[in-house]
């Protein structure tokens, strides 16, 4: 939630757009119950003072609680941006002068929102396709089905004495067969969202040894530019592995038997827990982020 805060820059540009933007009280205060829908907050500022006052009286109310009132200073600073035209204060005696300072401080404004506008609404995005997935997982009984089949498989391969290498297509990801290319063998390969992804899985009583995390890694980076690895162990990986890999750009990342069964138990979807799993380690180089690490 703090990535969707107003930057404290932004907060005295808003309150500087809101002081410029309107010369009479009575305009601004249509202007600002229009934008927040809530006219009667509005009226409850003290209206007899100078007009600065009462807008930093309204931006601090707001930016106290910024998670509380999100939606109200969103659509304040995307309605104070949206105005390109100054003709009402143009007319006013100075009118030139006051209309270049609103100009001025709207385009201010514009600058420093505007990444965070952008930010919110692709968290937003993310979100929305997060939840597509999930209803959609629910929905669709043929995957439910398919995923209690699955389930069953996983737990006789994990109780039982010899584990094997396994892969499974589902979730709508343009699955490919294993398939080997020039020596090397490869369990499996998808495409999602127009990155490729190499997949390999490794159902040993053991954790992944820095080795075979090398190996693998290389096999991926062999490929072009686009292309990710997704490493399956039930068993986890060792954590001198981990570390390594996570150094630099992440060409891999990782699950484990506790991210698997939290797809198989319809906790999370595969995709979600993918794109999850990619956007922190893009973000931070951890190539190994648990699944009761990922917020629902």
């Amino acid at each position: 939630m703090a990535s969707k805060r107003l930057s404290p820059s932004a907060i005295i540009a808003l309150k500087e757009a809101l002081c410029s933007i309107y010369w009479y009280k009575s305009d601004l205060r249509s202007f600002l119950s229009n934008c927040t829908g809530n006219s009667s907050f509005i009226g409850s500022l003290n209206w007899d003072n100078y007009k600065r006052q009462i807008v930093t009286d309204l931006v601090n109310a707001l930016v106290s609680d910024q998670e509380k009132h999100l939606g109200a200073l969103t659509k304040l600073c995307f309605e104070v941006t949206s105005i390109r035209y100054f003709s009402h204060l143009e007319q006013l005696d100075g009118g030139e002068q006051k209309a270049r300072r609103a100009r001025d401080a709207v385009e201010q404004l514009r600058q420093l929102v505007e990444p965070h506008q952008e930010k919110v609404q692709d968290e937003a995005a993310v979100e929305e396709r997060r939840k597509e997935r999930a209803a959609k997982l629910h929905q669709n009984t043929a995957v439910r089905d398919k995923l209690r089949e699955i389930n069953s498989q996983f737990m006789a391969i994990a109780t039982g004495t010899n584990p094997q290498t396994r892969g499974f297509d589902l979730f709508d990801l343009d699955p490919k067969a294993s398939f080997k290319n020039t020596g090397e063998q490869i369990d499996g390969a998808f495409s999602l969202e127009g990155t490729d992804y190499l997949f390999e899985a490794k159902w040993q009583k053991e954790a992944v040894s820095v080795q075979d995390m090398d190996a693998f890694a290389s096999k991926v980076r062999r490929k072009l530019d686009n292309t990710l690895g997704v490493f399956l162990s039930m068993n986890g990986f060792s954590p001198d592995g981990v570390a390594a890999h996570s150094s630099g750009r992440p060409s891999v990342v990782l699950m484990d038997g506790a991210d698997l069964m939290a797809v198989l138990e319809e906790r999370i979807d595969f995709v979600t827990l993918l794109l999850r799993k990619k956007r922190h380690a893009a973000q931070t180089g951890n190539i190994y982020l648990h699944v009761h690490e990922i917020s629902p």
